[in-house]
């Protein structure tokens, strides 16, 4: 299997998961409000005077299906100016 950890701004959320979708993506976690320094300088998510907040999103899913999410990544991570880390692991269900 794949995971993928995607880091993007807040205002990008809503194509990200249209893309997800397309791909067929049957589930991923949102974590809203992190912050970092990257290519778009400091995001601190406590600063009220720039609201400049991340996103990020983890999903899992097998190996044909993983490369589905990247052909439809790789224009869009451009766009979105965040990154993507894909690695391989291993998942277990809870229960």
């Amino acid at each position: 299997m794949k995971r993928f950890e995607i880091v993007i701004g807040t205002e990008y959320l809503d194509q990200l998961t249209e893309l997800l979708e397309r791909s067929e993506v049957r589930g991923y976690t949102v974590f809203k409000n992190v912050g970092g320094v990257g290519s778009r300088g400091i995001r601190n998510p406590d600063d009220v005077l720039t609201p400049a907040e991340n996103i990020v999103v983890i999903l899992a899913c097998k190996e044909d299906r993983a490369q589905k999410v990247l052909n439809e990544l790789g224009a869009a991570m451009k766009g979105f100016g965040g990154m993507c880390l894909v690695s391989n692991c291993h998942a277990q269900a809870a229960g």
